[in-house]
């Protein structure tokens, strides 16, 4: 956890972690200590088709969880990884449940749920607008670039998404299984809660009081006619938007701690990456204008 300077705490958190409970390669005991000695405040464990209840674990924080992966292996015929969390009792949800009812089973549950990894299932336009109610989507999905995966960052659909009016809160996860350096503890989210109670977590994820990381830390905020973005050290400043071009929405240098756009009158959304020294990114959630 950390304090902004407006006394705001944000938790490090990683909400879809996988164990040997399922198609992980540690115990949720080596898990939790992985996780704890990373500095994470809480974690959910979220393996496949096995809800996991709240709990404490070498002194880490467990938030309940659960994986559904529906459809196969093939893309073409249809992918979808939803992931909930915080819920508070398993919710009903089988391999014949369609996508939407699976989603609102999480919420009606009292959890929070994930798009998760669109990219890496090819997910398109089309499968979103048929959906409601996702709780956040994954920017970045640490596991998708491990091993024989290639796809773990989803900004262009979310992009593509947002132009469509289509805009959920942006979060970031490992989705580890590994443990072999590749997935494990690199990628998480901040999120901007009262308190670590599962509630109050779930509570701020919805109301979009998070952005993923993987090390780097990131404000934003609009004042007026500009958006403004402060952060830890970095080598990059970005600002995307519907606006496919425009100057003065890239900074780039050594030890970039600010940054201010000027928005132009078309503009509908925006949002800010930054990529640090070490090539370690941060990922803000959306601002609509």
């Amino acid at each position: 956890m950390y304090t902004d300077k407006q006394g705001n705490n944000w938790y490090k958190i990683g909400l879809h972690v996988h164990t040997n409970l399922t198609d992980g390669r540690k115990a949720p005991e080596e898990v939790a200590k992985i996780y704890k000695a990373a500095g994470f405040d809480a974690i959910a464990i979220t393996d496949h088709w096995l809800f996991g209840g709240e709990r404490e674990i070498e002194g880490l924080k467990i938030i309940s969880g659960c994986e559904y992966n529906l459809g196969g292996g093939d893309t073409i015929e249809g992918v979808m990884h939803i992931v909930g969390v915080g819920m508070e009792t398993a919710p009903d949800i089988t391999r014949e449940t369609p996508r939407q009812e699976t989603i609102d089973k999480i919420v009606d549950a009292g959890g929070a749920s994930i798009f998760a990894h669109p990219a890496w299932s090819l997910n398109s336009v089309r499968d979103a607008e048929a959906l409601s109610g996702f709780s956040a989507i994954e920017i970045y999905n640490t596991v998708s670039d491990a091993h024989e995966s290639t796809r773990p960052y989803s900004g262009y659909l979310i992009d593509v998404l947002a132009n469509g009016g289509i805009i959920y809160p942006i979060i970031a996860t490992d989705d580890a299984h590994y443990y072999d350096g590749t997935d494990e503890a690199k990628s998480y989210t901040y999120v901007n809660a009262k308190s670590l109670e599962t509630k109050d977590i779930i509570r701020a994820i919805k109301d979009g009081r998070v952005y993923g990381s993987q090390g780097p830390i990131l404000s934003i905020q609009r004042d007026g006619n500009k958006i403004i973005a402060e952060c830890s050290e970095c080598n990059l400043i970005a600002f995307l938007s519907n606006s496919s071009w425009s100057e003065g929405k890239t900074f780039r240098g050594e030890g970039l701690t600010y940054a201010e756009y000027n928005l132009r009158d078309f503009e509908k959304w925006v949002r800010v990456e930054i990529r640090d020294k070490d090539g370690n990114y941060a990922w803000s959630s959306i601002i609509e204008l």
